[in-house]
């Protein structure tokens, strides 16, 4: 098994650990322990005396001890085992327990050595017909009203909803912004939920119009759960690239800087067409990702996918499975709102897998040091990977 693979396998173990896993990962779990050795060994890691004695050396910030003291107890424990077997143990134990010390560390302030980063606190926007732009506060509420002074929707929170109760009789735009670091909801007119990513603008028709399609305008992720209307399809117009639907629920990303524009689709169908290509276009089922170069608008590609990874930023979760580490790190700038400087020119093309619920960045730049041994440092309110 490749080491990115033993990483991924010892990461799994430790959420199983912590309670953390996602319902994709407890399948990939399941499965991996259909083999008798790797049932073994899961019960010998996830032993709680076992961790919370590997857990009171790990505090001692040294893992070379860690993994000499993890050989030992293996070694007097079973002396019968053949020696191949107990290094296989150790691979994945190790890892483990390395894990788990990150969280040992961070909450005894290992991390206070560090400089501490400071976030922007950048302001979410709604830009309206005539060009005015309003700030949304999200610890507060407001309305939002049409040049005839009625009220088009009402914000409370992180939430703006739309009414489809006024005299509008023709389409009129609105564009909310979200920047880097933070999350929203919007609720359309015709009742579709969209959830909007760090980095995301939204066009939308403050009023869809009977007899004229549903179409918005979309420049980085989002989630669309879409409002079912047989005689209105909605569009979602993206970098190129036409989706199609009637009512269902997908996931579309396609910031400015990715090559690809992708679409999830969880349920129902939909339909893609390249703009500059109406012959260019597929049907996406459940459980598939469709994608389309930007560019060069080759043919749309289809491939079966585990959902989850593409929706799980609707609750603060960074997934990273076989990513490149600059495309990782463009998404955790997005998600955190921090410039990160990559010197380390050898690591950008190189794949991670990794998981983190509503984790510092400090943590996750620390699991990526004693996992991964890459070394960062922070400078200048800026994360230097070295």
């Amino acid at each position: 098994m490749q080491n990115r693979e033993k990483h991924y396998i010892a990461e799994i173990i430790y959420k199983s650990i912590t309670h953390t896993l996602s319902d994709s990962e407890e399948i990939i779990l399941n499965e991996w322990l259909t083999d008798k050795e790797h049932f073994e060994l899961y019960q010998r890691i996830t032993n709680s005396d076992y961790i919370q004695s590997k857990l009171a050396i790990y505090q001692k910030i040294d893992t070379n001890k860690i993994y000499h003291s993890l050989e030992k107890r293996l070694v007097e424990s079973d002396k019968k085992e053949r020696r191949l077997k107990i290094k296989k143990i150790l691979r994945y134990a190790a890892l483990v327990i390395i894990l788990l010390g990150i969280g040992v560390i961070y909450n005894t302030g290992y991390f206070n050595s560090q400089p501490q980063l400071v976030f922007p606190n950048e302001k979410i926007t709604l830009q309206l017909e005539n060009g005015d732009v309003k700030v949304i506060n999200e610890d507060g509420s407001s309305t939002v009203t049409n040049s005839k002074g009625e009220i088009v929707g009402s914000q409370t929170g992180t939430q703006l909803v739309y009414t489809d109760e006024n005299n509008q009789d023709k389409l009129v735009y609105n564009t909310l912004t979200v920047p880097y670091g933070k999350r929203f909801e919007i609720q359309l007119s015709d009742g579709t939920v969209v959830n909007l990513n760090a980095g995301t603008s939204l066009k939308y028709p403050v009023k869809f119009i009977k007899g004229k399609q549903r179409t918005v305008f979309l420049k980085g992720e989002a989630f669309f759960n879409v409002a079912k209307d047989k005689t209105h399809p909605f569009i979602v117009n993206s970098d190129g690239l036409d989706v199609q639907v009637l009512g269902t629920q997908f996931n579309m990303s396609s910031y400015p800087e990715d090559v690809n524009t992708d679409v999830v689709l969880l349920e129902g169908s939909v339909y893609l067409t390249a703009v500059k290509d109406k012959g260019n276009s597929a049907i996406l089922e459940p459980g598939f990702k469709g994608s389309i170069n930007k560019f060069s608008q080759d043919k749309i590609e289809k491939k079966p996918v585990i959902t989850s990874i593409y929706t799980a930023w609707i609750d603060g979760e960074l997934v990273f499975r076989n990513i490149t580490f600059k495309d990782m790190l463009k998404r955790m700038e997005r998600h955190y709102n921090i410039e990160i400087v990559n010197n380390n020119s050898e690591l950008k093309e190189e794949k991670f897998n990794a998981s983190f619920r509503k984790e510092p960045i400090e943590k996750i730049l620390e699991y990526f040091k004693i996992t991964y041994g890459i070394n960062y440092e922070i400078k200048d309110n800026k994360i230097l990977i070295q």
